[in-house]
């Protein structure tokens, strides 16, 4: 692979050249010279149906793209995040959340060592704590079986198992014990306040998600959470033989790749379950971190989003670069970033059980591609990441689907949906109304994808029509549709964006398993939170912080005796 900045080199200044003239080409157009776009631009694997014949290119386009794709060495990469090569150059490691999701039989020697063993070991002590929660055998302090669950975490400690266990739902296992998840992520502790409101402290159990086990998002929630048991369970109303130890060892389960913290904060060790350095957070619901999914839905169907996950690593591995939907999907989002200046993206499930995907997307897309530097440190001379948003689609209809359609800004729109639903809904009449009403919503998800493709002629022609009546189209979208919405859909569906991350910065030349834009505002927090709570140094402060730090000192009461 040449040793060139991606932009300089043969692949991309093709793709540049080909772009003047695909620049100027309407969606209508392309749509009316290709009979049959659909058939040659959409793609199957693991369960899911990728349609990218909405997108803005031709054959041609495609096949540079290819091109470029194996001149930044995609295939080669591919084999090295898989193997465990250190492709986490910044941070010296392996990125192999995959190697989560591995089946028992399989091996993976990285370093001299088979990771596969340490991975099941986990997923079995994980089993056998879910037993024990769905049998109702998992007691409190005071001895009643524990009722609700609270994950104490923030990014990916967070949006991962919210979206899944939402997602999932209908998935609950039945005859167990009645057990509700609950997630509380804001460091405001306004979350976990309304929880603390509401919950038994007799009944009520938290996890304490952190990789690091120092975030102080949820270490702060964690204190308060610890402070509110012994409040309540060794207050004045005291139950006989019940102690902070026991408090601690029946109220609490750590998650983090550092053990000895979690020892620290008081956790017994047989109430911690691991993850590792060469898991990053954003791609971590596979294992540990993925216990409140388990506790939902248990761990046959946590076992499915594995293997559907799986599946989608092995099509990843396997599938030539023109039928790899990994592949197609990320070079659509290159083509649209850096050839047709497309720099927005939203993602529109028309499904809500998908509420919190887009949310999911956000972290694991603009956390890891929002980088500006290459692997060498050099300044890349090109756009990177997009900014991502989204929303469910029927509702965003009603919300920011008139700048999508009249808006000055061009923006890439991902339309998700399963093509069958509510068809095992016992009651007849039940089920016929559903299931219209998922047919509604795959019409209006169809319909949307096609009128920003067409724009004014998606309708026929009713004669001349003001400026505000009129849509442009050309605004490019992909749609994915799952086959059902199954723990395996799902598990392949996220996959299939992970891998379209690690393509793109491929391409780049970026690393996408690091965050180190993160720490700076954490680091000037801590300086900031000391400065409030002392009410003193502020001198060396910029003007602007310096003022709102003393109004916060004007707003605050004083003192009590």
């Amino acid at each position: 692979m040449s040793h060139l900045p991606v932009d300089q080199r043969g692949a991309w200044r093709a793709l540049a050249a080909h772009a003047e003239g695909m620049g100027r080409r309407h969606l209508r157009e392309l749509f009316a010279e290709h009979q049959g776009r659909h058939a040659t631009f959409t793609r199957h694997a693991a369960g899911l149906t990728l349609d990218l014949s909405k997108q803005r290119w031709t054959g041609e386009t495609l096949e540079l793209l290819l091109d470029l794709a194996r001149d930044a060495g995609v295939p080669e990469a591919i084999r090295g995040l898989l193997v465990g090569e250190r492709v986490n150059r910044s941070e010296d490691r392996p990125a192999l959340h995959t190697a989560l999701r591995l089946p028992a039989e399989a091996r993976l020697e990285v370093d001299g060592e088979d990771l596969v063993p340490s991975v099941h070991a986990t997923l079995a002590r994980m089993e056998r704590m879910v037993e024990c929660f769905h049998a109702g055998q998992w007691r409190g302090a005071t001895g009643k079986p524990i009722r609700d669950v609270v994950n104490l975490g923030v990014g990916g400690s967070d949006l991962g198992p919210l979206m899944v266990t939402h997602a999932l739902a209908d998935y609950r296992p039945e005859g167990i014990h009645r057990l509700d998840v609950h997630f509380a992520s804001t460091m405001d502790g306004s979350q976990l306040a309304d929880y603390l409101a509401r919950l038994n402290p007799e009944t009520t159990l938290f996890v304490l998600s952190s990789k690091s086990f120092t975030t102080i998002d949820t270490l702060s929630n964690a204190r308060t959470a610890r402070d509110w048991l012994k409040a309540r369970l060794l207050g004045g109303a005291r139950q006989e033989g019940v102690d902070e130890a026991l408090l601690m060892r029946q109220h609490f389960i750590g998650v983090s790749a550092s053990p000895e913290k979690m020892g620290e904060w008081g956790i017994a060790d047989e109430h911690q379950l691991a993850f590792w350095e060469w898991v990053g957070g954003r791609y971590s619901l596979w294992g540990a971190i993925g216990l409140p999914i388990a506790l939902v839905v248990g761990m046959d169907h946590f076992r499915a989003l594995l293997a559907g996950a799986h599946a989608m690593d092995r099509h990843f591995r396997e599938a030539a670069l023109a039928d790899n939907l990994p592949v197609l999907l990320a070079l659509a989002g290159i083509w649209n970033v850096n050839f047709l200046d497309i720099r927005a993206h939203s993602i529109l499930p028309y499904d809500g059980r998908l509420e919190y995907f887009a949310a999911y997307l956000e972290q694991l897309e603009m956390e890891s591609n929002g980088k500006s530097v290459t692997h060498d440190g050099a300044p890349v001379g090109y756009s990177t990441c997009p900014v991502l948003w989204g929303q469910l689609g029927p509702n965003a209809q009603h919300a920011f689907y008139q700048l999508l359609h009249q808006g000055t800004q061009a923006v890439e729109c991902d339309f998700i949906a399963p093509k069958v639903r509510y068809d095992d809904v016992a009651d007849p009449a039940t089920r016929d109304h559903l299931m219209d009403q998922h047919r509604l919503t795959l019409a209006n998800c169809f319909a949307q994808s096609r009128a920003l493709m067409l724009g004014d002629a998606a309708v026929a022609d009713d004669g001349p029509r003001p400026g505000y009546r009129h849509y442009r189209g050309n605004q490019p979208s992909s749609t994915l549709l799952l086959d059902r919405l199954t723990p395996q859909t799902l598990g392949a569906l996220i996959a299939l964006y992970e891998h379209k991350v690690f393509v793109q910065a491929t391409i780049w030349d970026i690393n996408p398993f690091d965050q180190w834009g993160v720490e700076l505002g954490k680091t000037l927090a801590g300086e900031t939170r000391r400065i409030l709570q002392h009410q003193a140094g502020p001198e060396d402060m910029d003007d602007s912080t310096r003022g709102l730090i003393e109004a916060v000192w004007a707003a605050e009461p004083e003192p009590r005796p």
